[in-house]
């Protein structure tokens, strides 16, 4: 089931009364060999929703709801003063019974602004691949994971490029890259883009061998702002795996942020 605004406040207190977000990550979700991937990018605004206020078990649920294996966030905050001093990645993995890493773009408001990445999978390893400033200092951070199934390990990015300009987006993109140019393994970038299907950054990823997925719903792929979508501008890109099939879509969530989550089940063949 997907979470809509008009229901997520009903499922979070459902969810947490029954205590299902903590034990949404059992055997019953544990990948066979060969068996699916379930990925998620959400960009949380710091927790804040469109209704002004920073509810953490709000975003959790809508996590919750799609039984992610691999959660990329974006607009994270670290002990900021206007998301209440809290390490958000933390809480959150915390609720949801993950592994968690975090990604600083700066210092802010006494504490520290970046993205994050949530992992059902034991996270091997961690990387920041600083990239160039726009509007803001960027960063995309990169994990580790062997998924049950996948004979290589794997490459989960979460991705969030400059919101003004194309021309810095795209040596952003370059810059990240030429960061991956070593890997050998299969990778997935995931995230706020911040650019249209068109925009050259994404073209450029395609015209390097990336494949951007689809949504299954032709009517349904924008993203941004989460209460009346205009744009698209999140994204799953994939390079290096083996056969796959997937179903993709924009998780109808109006309220919990002022983007709506994308989830995607990568089915390995």
């Amino acid at each position: 089931m997907i979470i809509t605004n008009h229901s997520t406040q009903l499922m979070v207190n459902l969810l947490f009364a029954l205590g299902v977000i903590t034990s949404a990550y059992g055997t019953e979700n544990t990948p066979a060999e060969g068996a699916s991937l379930r990925l998620l990018s959400y960009n949380i605004r710091h927790g804040r929703g469109m209704d002004d206020g920073i509810d953490l078990k709000r975003i959790a649920a809508v996590i919750a709801n799609q039984k992610p294996d691999l959660v990329a966030l974006q607009e994270v905050d670290k002990v900021c003063k206007r998301s209440g001093n809290r390490d958000i990645a933390a809480e959150l993995a915390k609720l949801l019974g993950m592994e968690h890493r975090f990604g600083k773009f700066m210092d802010f408001q006494g504490g520290e602004y970046g993205l994050a990445i949530l992992s059902r999978f034991p996270i091997q390893e961690s990387i920041h691949h600083r990239l160039p400033k726009g509007s803001e200092p960027r960063c995309a951070l990169e994990v580790t994971v062997h998924p049950p199934g996948m004979k290589t390990p794997l490459a989960f990015v979460s991705i969030h490029n400059d919101w003004i300009t194309e021309e810095i987006r795209v040596t952003q993109v370059q810059t990240l890259l030429d960061g991956l140019a070593e890997r050998r393994h299969p990778i997935i970038l995931a995230g706020d883009f911040n650019g249209e299907p068109s925009d050259a950054s994404m073209k450029l990823l395609e015209k390097s061998g990336w494949s951007v997925l689809k949504k299954d719903d032709a009517a349904a792929t924008l993203t941004f702002p989460s209460d009346k979508p205009n744009t698209e501008i999140d994204f799953f890109v994939i390079k290096g795996l083996p056969p796959f099939s997937y179903k993709h879509q924009v998780v109808d969530e109006r309220m919990a942020s002022d983007h709506r989550p994308i989830a995607a089940v990568i089915q390995l063949q």
